[in-house]
């Protein structure tokens, strides 16, 4: 059994017992985040519950593992001929959370 959440603007794949890495949330590790926001719940093949625009009923449970960064990414702009340089630097925060488990399915 799957689900498909919409977390934060952009979608995921929540299987019970998964990892999934989103944006930084506000909340400290060890503690509890509820989506209610599921746009689709499989059951195999066969079963499957596609929401208008989500699936009423039915949430997602997680516990929030840690938080971190990612790599910096360099961003640079320049244009030729014309002494213009830029150099700006970026790590993206995130945190892992686990899926514990599809109530309402």
């Amino acid at each position: 059994m799957y689900a498909l959440v919409e977390f934060k603007g952009k979608q995921y794949k929540a299987e019970k017992g998964a990892i999934l890495k989103v944006d930084k949330i506000d909340a400290e590790p060890g503690s509890a985040v509820d989506i209610d926001s599921v746009l689709l719940v499989a059951n195999g093949a066969s079963e499957v519950t596609v929401g208008a625009p989500y699936v009423k009923g039915v949430k997602v449970s997680a516990v929030v593992e840690s938080h971190g960064k990612d790599p910096k990414i360099i961003v640079f702009k320049y244009m030729p001929k014309k002494d213009y340089r830029r150099k700006q630097g970026h790590r993206q925060q995130y945190s892992i959370i686990k899926i514990e488990d599809i109530i309402g399915a």
